[in-house]
């Protein structure tokens, strides 16, 4: 018998750098925190430079919610990870636009919109300063809350 296949979720944004890499930490936390086996995240950039780390802001803020950004590298967005996707979360229109592009209509949604909380998208933090990367966190740990409340019913075992 073939072990079920995981439920895969990515976030994107633009450089995959702040907003979704801080998202797939909080999303890793709170899928430990829920103790849900079978469930994969990741994040990626749709106009990435594969290999970067994640801002220093995000770093420093994720550190200071206890969230190690130290070891990830930004990757570039391709048809393959969408392809693979049950569910392709973005920051923006403009990233679910080309999630659309890849091949991802029907497993793609504006997180935010997703999380019922409209469609206005997650502001960019890059370049702010700690403060508004903070408050990038802090919505953003909010939307990853909701979103797997929403999802309980399909991945909760």
């Amino acid at each position: 018998m073939n072990a079920p296949s995981p439920f895969r979720i990515v976030f994107v944004c633009t450089g995959n750098t702040c907003r979704s890499p801080l998202a797939e930490a909080l999303a890793r936390r709170e899928i430990e925190r829920r103790g849900w086996g079978g469930v994969e995240v990741a994040s990626a950039g749709v106009a990435a430079h594969p290999g970067a780390p994640a801002s220093g802001g995000s770093q420093r803020v994720g550190e200071e919610a206890g969230l190690d950004l130290s070891q990830h590298r930004a990757r570039l967005l391709d048809s393959d990870m969408v392809d693979r996707a049950d569910l392709v979360l973005t920051m923006g229109e403009h990233h679910a636009f080309r999630v659309m592009e890849l091949g991802g209509e029907g497993r793609v949604d504006l997180l935010t919109r997703f999380a019922g909380a409209g469609a206005e998208g997650v502001p960019d933090p890059f370049g702010a300063d700690d403060a508004i990367y903070r408050r990038t966190l802090e919505v953003l740990d909010r939307l990853v809350g909701v979103t797997f409340d929403r999802l309980a019913p399909i991945l909760d075992p």
